[in-house]
């Protein structure tokens, strides 16, 4: 695959997994500073490593879940459960995920990790207006 067909089965993997809204909010924020980076990340995390067929996305989901708790980076943590259910996991398989996580990064970690999956749960089930 060349740059350009990587970047555009990135970006068709990227809307698949976190859905067109917010992509389309991303790429909308894209200016001098961030372009380059908003490529290199549709590029390489999404065309080069999420299309690989080594692992499903399902599988690839948990694992980013998990990283992103063993990495307390909240802000991707909460966008990859939300994501999660276009991966086709469950509530159940999130639970299980934060529950190793207690052991291998720690109880504050998972703590804080299912405070935030739970808000993010409460969102998704919120009526739309």
């Amino acid at each position: 695959m060349d740059e350009g067909e990587r970047f555009a089965k990135g970006l068709e993997v990227r809307r698949s997994v976190l859905g067109d809204a917010h992509v389309d909010r991303s790429l909308a924020r894209r200016n001098a500073f961030n372009e380059e980076f908003q490529a290199l990340i549709t590029r390489y995390a999404w065309g080069e490593i999420w299309t690989r067929p080594g692992l499903p996305r399902h599988t690839r989901s948990l694992l980013t879940i998990g990283l992103m708790v063993a990495l307390n980076r909240s802000e991707e943590f909460k966008l990859h459960v939300r994501a999660a259910f276009n991966n086709g996991v469950t509530r159940e398989e999130i639970r299980e995920v934060l529950l190793h996580c207690a052991i291998y990064a720690g109880v504050p970690a998972a703590n804080s990790a299912f405070h935030m999956a739970e808000e993010v749960f409460a969102q998704m089930e919120a009526p739309s207006t």
